[in-house]
């Protein structure tokens, strides 16, 4: 798993880096079953919380390793395709894109919950030019990061979308100068790891899922989690820590 993924942890942050840059990063066997393995590892281990994916050498991924495809490696896990997709884990991942995130790697990129990228960077979901969908979420998720009619043309088409453009969009939380995404991804993600573990796991879980809930689902499917919280030892310590003017020390209780 080194050989594919790098995997590195600051503090309360996992740090995943995708390193087949030979390839460009594209997702084969090997290395869809390690970042599965290290999003288990993140929702398993209470001293993380958040974490950081991005690839080696430039670019971010350039979608599903088609030659280890026609050799018969699986690229899905129980998390889906590259090990996050179809089953992303509880706690926040961010993105931070340089270069192509391209087919599968876009749909990489839109499975984690924040997304920092480059100037210059590049986001598509080209499978109809070969004859295909982008079905590892990149129909699904794309009309949900862009306006309708637009992330159609990118379905349609086939055509990439600029960093800039998908930031003016809201697609990309921020917009840094090449070579500072993953920079910039650990600040965020720092920003992250400071909040109460459960609030923000809470949170996640709510706001990934109430998009398909109607008017009166929202509160009464959010109320068991959010009863939860408003009962924990951390919302409690957070409020003592607020009126005694100190930091948290959360305990994930």
């Amino acid at each position: 798993m080194e050989d594919v993924l790098t995997v590195e942890r600051r503090d309360r942050i996992l740090v995943l880096t995708m390193s087949r840059p030979q390839v460009r990063n594209a997702i084969d066997q090997a290395l869809a079953s390690a970042i599965a393995f290290a999003m288990d590892e993140l929702d398993a281990d209470d001293e993380l919380a958040v974490a950081v994916l991005t690839g080696a050498g430039g670019t971010f991924c350039s979608g599903m390793d088609l030659k280890a495809f026609a050799r018969g490696e699986r690229v899905t896990t129980h998390r889906g395709f590259g090990g996050i997709t179809q089953r992303p884990p509880e706690k926040p991942v961010v993105a931070a894109v340089e270069g192509w995130a391209l087919a599968g790697g876009c749909e990489i990129a839109l499975a984690c919950d924040l997304v920092v990228a480059a100037q210059g960077a590049q986001f598509g979901i080209p499978e109809v030019k070969r004859g295909l969908v982008a079905a590892a979420g990149g129909l699904s998720r794309l009309p949900l990061a862009l306006p309708y009619q637009l992330a159609m043309e990118l379905a349609l088409t086939g055509e990439p979308i600029s960093a800039e453009r998908a930031h003016s969009f809201g697609m990309v939380n921020r917009l840094v100068q090449p070579g500072r995404a993953l920079d910039e991804a650990l600040v965020l993600a720092g920003a992250i790891a400071t909040n109460g573990p459960l609030a923000v796991r809470t949170s996640k879980w709510i706001m990934a899922t109430a998009t398909g809930w109607g008017d009166d689902e929202i509160w009464e499917r959010q109320q068991a989690k959010v009863a939860a919280i408003m009962t924990s030892h951390d919302a409690t310590e957070g409020a003592t820590a607020f009126a005694e003017k100190r930091t948290p020390h959360w305990t994930g209780r």
